[in-house]
């Protein structure tokens, strides 16, 4: 399907998508609409990208539009993204060990690489204590992947090659090339359909908390309305990890600022 997509349908499109995710697409980044819609028009034979964007939005509420939310939201991830991250959490295991149940949020987890790369870390260095990982998505399509826990062999090569042996399963005949996570720790692991410009009670609250790679995408009050949502879950003295490219400034947030990307919420 050529480009076809008007100023305004992409006006329209864009405007929808930003009331669900708070996500501003810009301009800018037209190819990549144009590009993941032209799929599902071609899927539902729509004329032409206006025709489709029209059928969106004449029924806001369908399945077919929540598609367009898991289409529009960009998923990248990989184990161990900013592996500093993990030492600095690992240092916090072994220093803090007042900490009897440990609860960590990955908030946004994408295909789930981000929320195992924690558990494998748990693992690893939360000795006898008790913990869980949750991971939230607005993406429905990532969430069921993430559960599944199978990934190919190429997205696990800066897992340590003990954890590979530990929680990896090779697959072989239809599964060569993929790798599962292990049951056991596919079960300390659990994943939810969740929008972070929405609050979240019914999570509890978490010791630690993976907001990366999310702000780059907000602004304003958008991005300030996030924030608050996602602090709120953070237990007194917890610590709140961002993107090693985004920052706090301008956002009234309460939690101070131990190093680049890592924060911590005050004690009671």
């Amino acid at each position: 399907m050529s480009d076809n997509l008007s100023a305004a349908s992409f006006s329209a499109i864009s405007d929808f998508f930003y009331q669900h995710s708070g996500i501003r697409l810009l301009p800018s980044r037209r190819h990549l609409v144009v590009s993941r819609l032209a799929r599902e028009a071609t899927r539902l034979r729509c004329p032409t990208l206006n025709d489709y964007v029209s059928l969106i939005l004449a029924a806001p509420d369908s399945a077919e539009a929540m598609d367009v939310i898991d289409i529009l939201t960009t998923n990248e991830t990989y184990f161990f993204r900013e592996s500093a991250h993990f030492k600095r959490l690992a240092q916090w295991l072994h220093q803090d060990q007042g900490v009897q149940a440990l609860r960590v949020w990955s908030a946004a987890a994408s295909s789930g690489e981000e929320a195992y790369s924690i558990a494998m870390t748990l693992a690893r260095h939360a000795g006898t204590r008790p913990w869980e990982v949750i991971g939230t998505d607005l993406s429905s399509r990532v969430v069921t992947q993430a559960r599944q826990g199978l990934y190919s062999v190429e997205r696990c090569a800066r897992i340590e090659p003990a954890d590979l042996k530990r929680w990896c399963l090779r697959g072989e005949g239809a599964y060569r090339g993929q790798v599962l996570m292990n049951r056991e720790l596919r079960a300390k692991v659990r994943f939810e359909v969740g929008n972070l410009m929405q609050p979240m009670p019914q999570l509890g609250l978490f010791d630690v908390i993976f907001l990366r790679n999310v702000l780059i995408y907000f602004e304003g009050e958008a991005k300030s309305r996030l924030v608050t949502n996602v602090i709120q879950r953070l237990k007194p003295g917890g610590y709140l990890y961002t993107g090693h490219a985004e920052t706090l400034r301008g956002v009234l947030h309460g939690l101070q600022r131990l190093e680049p990307s890592i924060y911590q919420a005050p004690a009671k």
